[in-house]
């Protein structure tokens, strides 16, 4: 498959089986991503019996919650530091620390140890979320650069569902997160140890992929970057010679990349890194990782029985990969702009008939005096049909392509930062749901999911005036 590259004489823009496999190879951090980020989802209710945490539910929430205040900090270092030290470094570093913390959950001794293990994934879930789309972006050919970006979202998702499927599997075989298995350790300690495998797979792959030749050029060490475009590209001498020529253009500068690049002529950032910042915002506020950090204890709470509960979480992952797939199959046909506006119709009407579902909750009392919600009639298979079809919608718009455009809408001496400030917008307000979603849940699920709504429909109205299609451009056609 060969397309015309604009602006080099003579050249033809191919889709190698290099190009991509050095993709999926950089997307491997985005599955530790998923796996870390969800793994705690099967093990929340057994930490809160294990450390006392029943009656603490702010710690209890802050412990499921501190990886995202990590993830921000990882996000906001890992730009800078792989202008720095380049890509493949960076991505050995979130490895490191995906293995360490993975070990550190599993064998915790108290909450308060367990935090900081969490906090030190989190650093490595952030470094991930910057590293893999800034990588994919600028290795893969612009006619394909959509899809191939959107393996860090199918990765994504990809962990999510392994981690929801390899806690339900544990679960199952100890009869329950909070009994003993292997070695005498809960099966809870068991959901984060697996966490080891992936992060030494994902080690190994990235000692094996090139640099990204834009961070070689910016080094100047044009020809390692020749040699990386030929290989990865599979262009002529003088194509790629053009190319490393088009790229110094853009990177051409007397001082080193720095976060003061992010701000414009006034004492404020440059538009284009609010859109990205935005992006990221929204991606969020709609509610999605609700789902997927508390649907276990959710589905629980409205009459679902533990064993199901995990069944549905599993079938809702698996849902998300699925659409994810649809996702990367239309990206590069449909175009990044339309499929965010369908996407977020499809979650305001969703999250809205999850509204109104919950709204017709019955409580029941305990012996305990505990008040638990249970959807009378057939309210609760409409809020499980909704709940999917709302993870359909994200999955097919707004999870990857929002990682799309901030791996590719940046010109490249600004990239790799402001993809920093964008990710790390990204998880502040994804910290911000996660620990305000049960002080809502307290007040009522139609208010949590009626607010959600509302931001959907905001993100509708921001797409449709802010964001720039970006569909088969270069990297280098990309300005602030």
């Amino acid at each position: 498959m060969t397309d015309p590259t604009p602006g080099a004489p003579g050249s033809r823009e191919k889709t190698t089986a290099k190009a991509i496999l050095i993709s999926i190879v950089a997307a491997v951090g985005g599955f530790l991503f998923g796996f870390d980020s969800s793994v705690i989802n099967g093990a929340v209710d057994a930490l809160n019996d294990q450390f006392g945490l029943q009656d603490s539910p702010l710690l209890s929430g802050f412990a499921v919650a501190v990886a995202l205040l990590g993830s921000a900090v990882g996000a906001w270092f890992a730009g800078p530091f792989a202008d720095r030290y380049g890509r493949v470094r960076v991505m050995l570093i979130a490895a490191a620390l995906f293995a360490i913390s993975s070990i550190g959950s599993g064998l915790a001794f108290a909450v308060w140890d367990l935090i900081i293990w969490r906090f030190l994934a989190g650093v490595g879930i952030g470094i991930a979320s910057v590293i893999a789309p800034a990588y994919i972006a600028e290795i893969a050919p612009a006619h394909i650069r959509g899809r191939l970006a959107s393996l860090q979202q199918m990765a994504i998702v990809l962990g999510i569902f392994v981690a929801l499927l390899s806690d339900a599997l544990l679960a199952g075989v100890a009869g329950g997160a909070a009994n003993t298995f292997w070695l005498g350790l809960e099966a809870w300690r068991w959901m984060f140890l697996v966490g080891i495998i992936p992060s030494v797979i994902y080690a190994i792959l990235a000692l094996r992929i090139p640099e990204s030749p834009r961070y070689l050029v910016a080094k100047g060490r044009m020809e390692e970057a020749s040699r990386v475009l030929a290989n990865v590209l599979g262009q002529s001498v003088e194509s790629v010679q053009h190319k490393v020529g088009e790229i110094a253009e853009t990177l051409r500068r007397e001082d080193k990349p720095s976060l003061r690049d992010l701000r414009g002529s006034a004492a404020g950032l440059r538009p284009i890194v609010w859109v990205g910042i935005l992006l990221s915002v929204f991606q969020q506020f709609v509610g999605i990782n609700v789902i997927f950090y508390y649907s276990t204890t959710l589905w629980q709470a409205v009459g679902f029985s533990e064993s199901d509960s995990f069944l549905a979480s599993v079938i809702n992952s698996l849902v998300n990969v699925l659409a994810t797939v649809v996702a990367i199959l239309i990206v590069d046909k449909v175009g990044r702009k339309p499929m965010l506006l369908g996407g977020s119709a499809g979650m305001v009407v969703t999250l809205a008939i999850m509204a109104i579902a919950f709204s017709q909750a019955v409580i029941t009392v305990g012996e305990d005096g505990s008040e638990t919600p249970n959807l009378p009639g057939p309210w609760g298979p409409i809020a499980l049909v909704a709940a999917n079809l709302y993870v359909v919608a994200f999955a097919v718009s707004w999870g990857p392509v929002v990682w799309v455009l901030l791996g590719e809408m940046f010109p490249n001496w600004l990239r790799a930062a402001a993809l920093s400030v964008a990710a790390a917008a990204q998880w502040i307000a994804n910290f911000l749901i996660t620990v305000s979603f049960q002080a809502l849940a307290d007040i009522g699920l139609t208010l949590a999911y009626g607010l959600y709504a509302l931001f959907a429909l905001l993100s509708f109205l921001f797409v449709s005036k802010y964001v720039q299609e970006t569909k088969g451009k270069e990297l280098e056609e990309m300005v602030a």
